[in-house]
């Protein structure tokens, strides 16, 4: 239960880290690890481990674990899937405004329609996100992707990682923490 805790704490941070200001947010690189080869099936990603705890290895993702935790969607991402998680940072979280995140975990509902606005079901990797200009959410609303380039945007987040496999699942890091 108390990595549970973490995993969620680490992924609300991820989620309220992407809803800053992209013109204000810091350059550095992410913590976040960088895709690795995929593996030619879902076969192979068994193998690996679920979202909650990719994105709590990953060590940026506190806030979006706690947030999670918080509106008991931890099993839901560690269930079977797959599913596609475009995952805001600490720091994206951080860039909320001030109190944003303490009361969201405690307005439960509208904190589980944030989070489910970040998750789509099935697996989609950054080749398939390329060729789509939109994507339906677990809450049911429609997120915009739009490529520029190599540039890609998930409403007015940017995309600075992607491909992170789990067995899952996929995990693409945003800057920005997406509302619905």
């Amino acid at each position: 239960m108390k990595l549970r805790l973490i995993a969620l704490l680490a992924v609300v941070a991820l989620a309220a880290a992407a809803c800053g200001d992209s013109s204000t947010a810091e350059t550095s690189a992410p913590t976040t690890p960088p895709a690795t080869e995929a593996p030619a099936t879902t076969d192979a990603m068994a193998e690996l481990p679920d979202i909650v705890d990719t994105a709590v290895a990953a060590g940026d993702f506190t806030t979006l674990a706690t947030a999670l935790d918080a509106a008991g969607l931890i099993d839901t991402l560690k269930g079977e899937g797959p599913f596609t998680v475009f995952a805001p940072t600490d720091a994206a979280f951080a860039a909320l405004p001030a109190g944003t995140v303490e009361g969201l975990l405690e307005d439960i509902p509208t904190l589980t329609s944030i989070l489910t606005y970040h998750v789509v079901s099935g697996l989609v990797k950054a080749e398939d996100v390329v060729g789509l200009s939109s994507a339906t959410t677990l809450n049911g609303s429609d997120v915009s992707i739009t490529v520029d380039g190599a540039s890609v945007m998930i409403n007015d987040a940017n995309v600075t990682v992607t491909d992170i496999l789990a067995s899952n699942g996929v995990i693409h890091v945003i800057d920005a923490v997406l509302l619905p």
